[in-house]
């Protein structure tokens, strides 16, 4: 196995690439040399991503953009089918696409929208492409979490949140982020040995359209807490670090603010609760014994 180089020419797929941290990440593994193939909810999205991206990374450089709604577990599976036939290798995927809903839905799967977005659909995309990421060692898997996860705890009795959806959605929120790190853990354990590592990491409060969509309160707060937020491109730097930076290369299974290791909340340190998720999420994804093994 090689010593990692950077991201220069290598292939970098990366989900909520169309506005915030993901697009300032996108921008800066662009000009880093990347090959990106980006994941955006709709056409006009897309071709607003591409040409900023293109535009920050100059002359030679391409953007593949595939089109997918990642709360559909449909729609996921077409986007890895889509990826794997694209990309011969894969040596970075970034998970960053999430969101945050101020009222309890579902989607067409039958499972409430943020822990299909949020959780699910990382969950299930690594999954799928994960013999791609094996074949393509040296690689890397990036999660974006958050603090917002400290105080959660997976409701593994409740995980559509039949019996209350509380605080706007923030619990919630919250519980997915909890996700995404107990996700990071397990995935790392599978994947010891194998050349391919999994990190997350909290971007930090940042200025974006993130919440917005949720009613005139919510962007009326994120309006008025918009002094106090750090800019996306501060926010996509650790995402670019875990990415591109060799001496990364050891680390796996962790969680990292400001491009340093951090101490999650002891929830997030529970291995069992981590299997437990895996086995579940595996279950309502619907992988095969093969897919779901990692």
């Amino acid at each position: 196995m090689s010593d990692w180089t950077g991201v220069a020419g290598k292939n970098v797929v990366i989900t909520g690439a169309t506005r915030g941290i993901g697009l300032a990440a996108a921008c800066e593994l662009a000009r880093r040399g990347a090959q990106l193939t980006i994941v955006a909810r709709s056409e006009s999205r897309a071709s607003a991503a591409t040409a900023t991206i293109v535009a920050a990374g100059g002359t030679g450089t391409e953007v593949d953009a595939l089109l997918a709604d990642l709360s559909s577990q449909s729609s996921v599976r077409q986007l890895a089918a889509d990826i794997l036939a694209r990309l011969p290798r894969i040596d970075v995927l970034v998970n960053n696409a999430g969101a945050i809903y101020a009222r309890r839905r579902l989607t067409a799967d039958g499972v409430e929208q943020t822990w299909a977005l949020n959780h699910l659909a990382p969950f299930l995309l690594t999954c799928l492409l994960l013999d791609r990421l094996k074949e393509s060692v040296p690689a890397r898997i990036v999660t974006t979490s958050s603090m917002a996860h400290a105080g959660a705890r997976i409701p593994f009795d409740d995980v559509d949140a039949e019996r209350g959806y509380r605080g706007m959605g923030f619990a919630r929120y919250g519980e997915t982020k909890l996700a995404n790190i107990l996700f990071t853990k397990e995935l790392a354990r599978r994947l010891e040995g194998t050349g391919v590592t999994a990190n997350c990491f909290h971007p930090g409060f940042v200025a974006s359209g993130f919440n917005k969509n949720n009613g005139w309160p919510m962007r009326v707060g994120m309006t008025l807490a918009r002094p106090f937020a750090r800019s996306a491109r501060k926010g996509a730097e650790t995402l670019v670090w875990l990415a591109c930076a060799a001496d990364v290369s050891p680390e796996s299974g962790g969680y990292f603010a400001n491009m340093r290791s951090r101490a999650p909340s002891a929830a997030a340190q529970d291995m069992e609760a981590a299997r437990r998720l895996w086995e579940m999420s595996a279950e309502q994804v619907g992988l095969t014994d093969q897919e779901a093994a990692g």
